[in-house]
């Protein structure tokens, strides 16, 4: 099977040592979510209720 960007984009976060995703699932990421079940969990992701609320956790989690 081919790479996908989805499943590059998240080798290049692993490779610049993200492990913890905010995130609101919907169609725009989807195709990002399929690769991200790809990556065998590699990655922590946190699902929020409003896409606000992933950019406010995401800035005090990287403090």
């Amino acid at each position: 099977m081919s790479q996908t960007v989805g499943d590059f984009f998240w080798h290049r976060l692993h490779d610049w040592g993200v492990h913890t995703i905010f995130g609101y699932p919907g169609d725009g990421v989807n195709g990002l979510l399929g690769a991200l079940q790809r990556t065998n969990g590699q990655f922590r992701f946190v699902q929020v209720r409003h896409e606000e609320m992933a950019a406010f956790m995401a800035c005090a989690h990287a403090k």
